[in-house]
C-alpha cells in the first residue's frame, strides 16, 4: 500500500508580540539539506503512485488538447518600420520561432495573410527558441527587443526557472551573435536611439529589481550604474514611450510611484524626475503631442480613487489639464498614445473595455468605446509598434469565443477581424453558454461570479463544477477562452470564476476591501460564491472543486480551513500558504514590498494577530479536509517551495478524515510551472484528470 511520507519534526519556536508558535517543519526551507530534497522526492513518488491510475485519463485529455490545437500556426503580423514581425509554431516543437518579412507596399496597412507551414517570401528567422532551449530542461524567453534601425536584436533567456536572465545581442544583418553578454538581469532590455546603448535592471539579495544599468555595445568598459533605488519597498524598471522619444525609468511600491525620463537619443544624459513621489500617489505616463507641444499624459490617483487621466507639459509638469476625470463606476487602467489617437483601457461593471480618443491640432476629442457585442468578454490593446498609424490592434475573447485579433479603423470605427484562434475538432460556440451571476457575501456585498457550461448541462445540482479564484494585487480574473477547459466542459462540468474582493474587477475600492486588515473578505467572498453556485443548482458541495494559484493559493488554503465542507477537492498551485512566516522575514525575496499589501506584522501587533488568524499554515485544524492537491516548483522565487511542503506536512499530521493530500514539486521549473507548450499541456492534463477523478470519487 502506498503510504504518504511522514515528515520529520524539528520543532522551533517563533515568538512575536508575546505570541509563541511552534513550527515543526521550517527546516524544509534549507534547499541544501539532503533531507529536504529527499522529502520532496518521496512526496513526488507518493503522488505518482497515488495518481498512477489516472494515466489513461491524463493521456486522453492531453490528446484532446493537442487535437483541438493547430500546432503549426502563425500570429498576426505586426508592422514596424520596413518589416512585418510575427511568430510561428511548428508541430512537434515546444517553443515559438520569431520571424519577420519585408513590407511590399508602404501604403498598405493590412497585414499579409500568411499560411501556416508555407514558405514566406523574404522571411528572416530572428530567434528560434527551440534552438535556444536545446540542452535545458527549462526555458523562458524574457526580452525580445529590436533596435530602432531594425539591425540589432537584444534578447534574454532564463534556463533555471528563477527569473534571472542572460541578455545577448544579435546583428540581424549578418546573423552574428555579438560578444556582448549580460548575465543575472531581471529580463528586460531597452534600446536607446541609435542602437549604441542598452538599458537593463538587476536585483538585490532579496531578488528585488533595484538597479538600472547602461551597457555600451561592444565596449570593454564596465556597464554604468544609472540609478539605484535603496528603499526596499520599491521595484525599478526601464522602458520607452510609445513615441520612442523618451527613455522611462519607473519606480513603484504597492502604493506609491515615481517616473524619471530622458530623451532616447541622449543615452548618456541624466534622467529627470517628472513628478516627485508622494506617499499613496501612483502614476504612469506616456508621451503625446497636443496642439503642437510635447506633453506627458499622466494616469494617476491623486484625489481620484479610480484614477484620472491628465496632461502636463513636458517643459513644465507642475500644472495639469484633466483629460478624463476620475469616476466611481469606471477604473482607468492604462493608456496607449499614438500620433493621432489616445487608446484608453478601463474597467466598468467588472468587464475590461477599450475607448479611442482622437488627437489633433485642436486637442483631444471625445472617447468612443469599442462595442464587442457580448455579455461577458475580455478585451485588451494588442501589439501596436508604429507611432503614426491609422489602425489600432486590439484583442477580445470570452468564455465561448476564442481569442480574436482585430484592427480597429480609427477613421470609420470598423473592426476588421484578422484572426480568431482556431479550435479544431468541430468546436461550436452555440453549444455553450456563459452567464454573470451574483453571490451575496457575509456582509451583504454582491460578488460577481462568471459561469460557463454546455447548454445541455443540468441545473439540478448534479453537475460537477470547478470554481477558480485569486483576489489579490488588484488583479482581475477575466472570462477568457481556454482550449484546455473544453475537456472539463464536454464532460459536463460547470466552470466559474469568483471575482472576489482583493481583485480589481469593480475598481480600486474592490481591491482595498480585500487587502491589509480587510483580507478575510477575499476568503468569505469565495465561500459565498461557492455556496451560491450550489444554491442556484449549478452543482453540489460533493461535486465542487476549488482552484487557485500563488496568492490564489493562499485563498485555497484559507477556505480549506474556513469551510472544508464546501468542497470535494482543492487544487493549490504554487500556493502562498505560509504567509505569516514569509511576511515576518524581510530577508526573503519580495517580503518588504509586500508589507503594503498585507501589512507589516513585525511592527504592528494588530497586523500580526490578523494575519495569524487566517494564514493557512497556522490554522490547520484537527478536522476533516477535502482532498487537496498542492503543486509547486523547486526554483520558484516568488512563492518558495517550502510553503506548500510545510503545509502538506502539517495537514497530514493534524487533519482527520481520509481524503488524500498530495504534493507535487516540479524539480526544474519556476513560478509559472514547466516550460514548453507540450509540457504545459501535459501538466494541465495531469491536474484536470485529478479534478475529474475527485468528483467521480465524491459523487
Amino acid at each position: 500500500m502506498n503510504e504518504p511520507p511522514v515528515a520529520e519534526r524539528r520543532p522551533i519556536t517563533r515568538s512575536h508580540h508575546g505570541d509563541d508558535f511552534v513550527d515543526d517543519y521550517e527546516w524544509m526551507r534549507d534547499k541544501e539539506d539532503p533531507a529536504t530534497l529527499a522529502y520532496l522526492e518521496a512526496e513526488n513518488a507518493h503522488t505518482d503512485a497515488a495518481t498512477a491510475h489516472l494515466e489513461p485519463l491524463r493521456q486522453q485529455i492531453f490528446d484532446e488538447i493537442k487535437a483541438r490545437t493547430l500546432e503549426t500556426d502563425l500570429s498576426v503580423p505586426v508592422r514596424r518600420g520596413a518589416w512585418w514581425y510575427y511568430a510561428r509554431t511548428v508541430e512537434g516543437q515546444q517553443y515559438a520561432i520569431r520571424c519577420r518579412c519585408p513590407i511590399d507596399d508602404a501604403d498598405d496597412w493590412n497585414p499579409p495573410v500568411l499560411e501556416a507551414g508555407a514558405e514566406v517570401p523574404g522571411e528572416e528567422i530572428l530567434l528560434d527558441s527551440n534552438v535556444e532551449a536545446e540542452g535545458h530542461e527549462f526555458f523562458s524567453l524574457g526580452a525580445f527587443s529590436v533596435s530602432d534601425d531594425e539591425s540589432l536584436l537584444a534578447w534574454s533567456v532564463d534556463t533555471q526557472g528563477d527569473e534571472r536572465y542572460t541578455i545577448r545581442v544579435k546583428d540581424l544583418r549578418t546573423g552574428e551573435v555579438l560578444p556582448d553578454e549580460i548575465p543575472a538581469t531581471s529580463g528586460g532590455a531597452t534600446w536607446a536611439v541609435g542602437g549604441t546603448h542598452l538599458f537593463y535592471t538587476t536585483v538585490d539579495e532579496a531578488w528585488r529589481p533595484h538597479r538600472v544599468w547602461r551597457h555600451e555595445l561592444g565596449s570593454t568598459v564596465d556597464d554604468v550604474l544609472v540609478l539605484e533605488e535603496p528603499d526596499e519597498r520599491y521595484f525599478i524598471g526601464v522602458g520607452r514611450t510609445q513615441s520612442e522619444r523618451f527613455l522611462v525609468i519607473g519606480l513603484s511600491s504597492k502604493v506609491t510611484s515615481e517616473v524619471r525620463v530622458l530623451e532616447a537619443d541622449d543615452p548618456e544624459g541624466e534622467f529627470r524626475v517628472v513628478l516627485p513621489r508622494r506617499d499613496g500617489v501612483e502614476y504612469s505616463l506616456e508621451h503625446a503631442v497636443i496642439g503642437g507641444e510635447d506633453h506627458f499624459l499622466v494616469l494617476h490617483n491623486d484625489g481620484a480613487l479610480n484614477f484620472e487621466l491628465a496632461a502636463v507639459r513636458v517643459a513644465d509638469p507642475s500644472e495639469r489639464t484633466v483629460i478624463i476625470p476620475g469616476s466611481e463606476s469606471t477604473r482607468l487602467e492604462d493608456v496607449d498614445v499614438f500620433a493621432q489617437q489616445i487608446v484608453v483601457s478601463y474597467r466598468r461593471d467588472a468587464l475590461s473595455r477599450i475607448g479611442i480618443m482622437p488627437l489633433g491640432a485642436d486637442g483631444v476629442g471625445e472617447l468612443t468605446e469599442i462595442d464587442f457585442g457580448e455579455e461577458l468578454f475580455t478585451s485588451g490593446v494588442g501589439a501596436n509598434a508604429e507611432w503614426d498609424q491609422p489602425l489600432i490592434r486590439v484583442g477580445v475573447g470570452s468564455f465561448i469565443t476564442p481569442a480574436s485579433i482585430y484592427d480597429y479603423v480609427v477613421e470609420t470605427g470598423e473592426l476588421i477581424l484578422r484572426k480568431q484562434a482556431p479550435v479544431l475538432g468541430g468546436y461550436d460556440p452555440e453549444e455553450y453558454e456563459q452567464h454573470r451571476t451574483w453571490a451575496i457575501a457575509d456582509d451583504g456585498v454582491r460578488v460577481p461570479v462568471s459561469v460557463v457550461c454546455r447548454k445541455d448541462t443540468p441545473r439540478d445540482g448534479t453537475a460537477p463544477a470547478l470554481i477558480y479564484g485569486y483576489g489579490a494585487y488588484e488583479a482581475s480574473m477575466d472570462p477568457g477562452f481556454s482550449v484546455m477547459r473544453l475537456s472539463l466542459l464536454d464532460r459536463g462540468f460547470v466552470f466559474a470564476i469568483a471575482h472576489v474582493r482583493g481583485g480589481g474587477e469593480l475598481g480600486r475600492h474592490w481591491y482595498d476591501d480585500g487587502k491589509m486588515l480587510h483580507k478575510r473578505n477575499t476568503f468569505t467572498d469565495f465561500v459565498a460564491s461557492a455556496r451560491h453556485l450550489v444554491a442556484e443548482g449549478w452543482t453540489s458541495t460533493d461535486r465542487l472543486i476549488a482552484e487557485g494559484g500563488s496568492a490564489g493559493g493562499l485563498l485555497m488554503g484559507a477556505v480549506a480551513n474556513l469551510a472544508p465542507d464546501a468542497f470535494a477537492g482543492i487544487v493549490a498551485s504554487v500556493p502562498f500558504v505560509d504567509a505569516l512566516t514569509t511576511i515576518l522575514d524581510p530577508s526573503l525575496p519580495l517580503t518588504v514590498i509586500e508589507w503594503d499589501e498585507w501589512g507589516n506584522p513585525l511592527e504592528d501587533a494588530d497586523v500580526y494577530a490578523y494575519m495569524k488568524s487566517y494564514s493557512p499554515y497556522e490554522n490547520v485544524g484537527a478536522h476533516p479536509y477535502p482532498a487537496i492537491l498542492a503543486v509547486t516548483s523547486l526554483h520558484d522565487t516568488r512563492v518558495m517551495y517550502v510553503e506548500p511542503a510545510k503545509w502538506v506536512a502539517r495537514l497530514r499530521a493534524t487533519a482527520t478524515g481520509d481524503a488524500p493530500i498530495l504534493l507535487k514539486t516540479e524539480m526544474h521549473a519556476g513560478h509559472g510551472g514547466v516550460s514548453g507548450r507540450y509540457a504545459s499541456w501535459k501538466e494541465r492534463a495531469w491536474e484536470l484528470a485529478w479534478i475529474i477523478d475527485r468528483v467521480k470519487f465524491a459523487g
